[in-house]
């Protein structure tokens, strides 16, 4: 099944996600190429593709797991929250509609 993962940033996370960005990318990667990543990428802080110091708000990722316990114990794995980026994390079972 497809699971969101939903992260928001705590405040000026900018030099703890760079830090922590090539093993975090390493990992979706894993996902891209077991076939069971959908998508995935940050949320820019404002409304421009590449915020610069503005940093981000947040990420989703949305991948296949065979259960939500694998999900969450993925999400929580992470090396953005084990960085300390993230402020939260939500895991939610996802339908794909469309496309």
């Amino acid at each position: 099944m497809l699971y969101a993962i939903i992260s928001q940033d705590i405040e000026n996370s900018l030099s703890k996600r760079m830090g922590a960005r090539p093993s975090h990318v390493e990992r979706l990667n894993e996902l891209k190429d077991e076939g069971r990543l959908i998508l995935a990428g940050p949320h820019p802080s404002i409304d421009v593709s590449e915020p610069g110091e503005a940093g981000f708000s947040g990420s989703l990722i949305v991948a296949e797991f065979d259960d939500l316990q694998q999900a969450r114990q993925w999400a929580d794995a992470d090396p953005y929250v084990t960085a300390g980026v993230y402020s939260s994390v939500v895991v939610k079972p996802f339908n794909k509609v469309l496309p």
